[in-house]
């Protein structure tokens, strides 16, 4: 492909620590974002906070794809919510060629299915990788000295020269990253582990909070069998994860990104994407799923009002399932 533009679309969390360490590894890097974070992004640049310490870089950052320069070979890193997906998508067809490769680096496993509608050439990138972003031009990496796993494939399936490119330049700014033929069947697992991401983001944390977490994956695993669709194993799953992920303690980060987007009081959550997906499937495939039909409307709703993380007491959403 040559010398490669890489459009960072989505700079919070997962996108800005990325897009921070392949500028830092000497890629041509540009940054898309909005709003307060994208004013201090460009009046104060990209800080980010490490279990090293800190450190601000002046990375190229546009508010819309029509900012973009793209008179040479590029490759887009999409790695916005999974809720902002369709927005992303409008504003990048109005001026990327088609021919365009991308990368979804987001929860959830039905954004890749969109961007296939309008690219050709689309890869699928299973997140391990604990960020955060609580504050306007500042994103922390929580795991050192590796900052995370990136696996990548081509959708639906397969490798080819592209996955290539883009797992290496991910090694190269640090990250474990290797080409995978079977890239959704990894993001199926990744999947079932987001399920509990409502619990964490609306629940205090303890016992009852730990079976709302059960019952919601164990949905998960029997819709996904009855759908007959492909899931990598658990004991895969854990060996590639090993010891590679290790906190550094960095601070600042209280929980995962559905916790994340309540603290910073965003006003939407991904929830509709993560168990809204195994809610669909339960309804396609005639499986019930009614504790992930409550977290999901549980969360949405609590992003809609603006609630604190961690205030409900998971005891009464059990107790909510047990009348049905």
């Amino acid at each position: 492909m040559g010398t490669v533009r890489w459009v960072v679309y989505g700079a919070g969390a997962v996108g800005g620590v990325l897009g921070a360490r392949l500028h830092e590894a000497g890629h041509d890097v540009v940054l898309v974002a909005r709003g307060e974070h994208r004013r201090a992004l460009v009046e104060r640049g990209l800080t980010l906070r490490t279990p090293e310490g800190d450190r601000t870089l002046q990375v190229p950052t546009v508010g819309t794809a029509a900012e973009l320069d793209l008179g040479g070979p590029t490759l887009v890193l999409l790695a916005v919510k999974s809720q902002q997906t369709h927005a992303a998508v409008e504003d990048l067809v109005a001026v990327t060629p088609p021919e365009v490769p991308v990368a979804s680096l987001q929860n959830g496993v039905c954004n890749e299915r969109t961007l296939l509608r309008f690219f050709a050439d689309v890869y699928g990138v299973c997140v391990m990788m604990p960020t955060a972003h609580l504050e306007p031009g500042v994103v922390e990496q929580e795991s050192h000295p590796v900052p995370g796993i990136l696996d990548v494939g081509r959708c639906p399936g397969g490798v080819d020269a592209t996955t290539r490119v883009v797992a290496e330049a991910f090694r190269s700014a640090g990250f474990v990253s290797q080409p995978r033929e079977d890239i959704m069947a990894w993001k199926h697992r990744k999947l079932l582990a987001n399920l509990a991401n409502a619990v964490q983001a609306c629940c205090r944390p303890g016992p009852a909070a730990e079976e709302l977490t059960a019952r919601a994956r164990a949905e998960g695993a029997a819709v996904l069998r009855r759908a007959a669709v492909a899931v990598v194993g658990e004991e895969a799953d854990r060996e590639r994860r090993g010891d590679i992920l290790r906190s550094g303690g960095a601070g600042g980060r209280s929980g995962g990104s559905s916790w994340q987007s309540l603290r910073r009081r965003t006003g939407s959550i991904e929830s509709d994407y993560l168990n809204g997906e195994v809610v669909l499937l339960g309804r396609l495939h005639g499986e019930p799923t009614p504790c992930n039909e409550l977290l999901r409307r549980t969360a949405v709703t609590m992003a809609r009002e603006g609630a604190a993380p961690g205030s409900l007491d998971a005891r009464d959403l059990l107790a909510t399932l047990g009348e049905r």
